[in-house]
């Protein structure tokens, strides 16, 4: 059966503030984006947000929750996700109880 595993993503101190992003950080958002929606189609996401300020924070982060076997699984997902792998972000990897939700 499925667990559920989070990823806590912060973003380096040096992308707080928007205007200091260049091209490829951007494009690497996208790429981040996208890699989240497939995991959502392949129903390995479960869900995938983030706080929203400007400038951003050490306090801001981002999540992906994830439903897999375990937590090799998890992490494998974590460290390929191209936020990480570039490294505008970092990923901090947790199980996670998910015991109320809406349908």
């Amino acid at each position: 059966m499925a667990k559920h595993f989070c990823y806590k993503l912060s973003l380096v101190p040096r992308l707080f503030r928007s205007e200091d992003w260049t091209k490829k950080d951007i494009e690497t958002v996208s790429i981040h984006f996208s890699y989240l929606k497939d995991l959502l189609a392949r129903k390995i996401l479960f869900l995938a947000g983030r706080t929203v300020h400007e400038p951003m924070t050490d306090r801001d982060f981002g999540i992906a929750i994830l439903e897999v076997d375990t937590m090799e699984e998890a992490r494998e997902i974590m460290e390929n996700d191209p936020a990480i792998k570039c490294g505008i972000m970092t990923g901090e990897l947790f199980e996670f109880s998910l015991p109320l939700f809406r349908n």
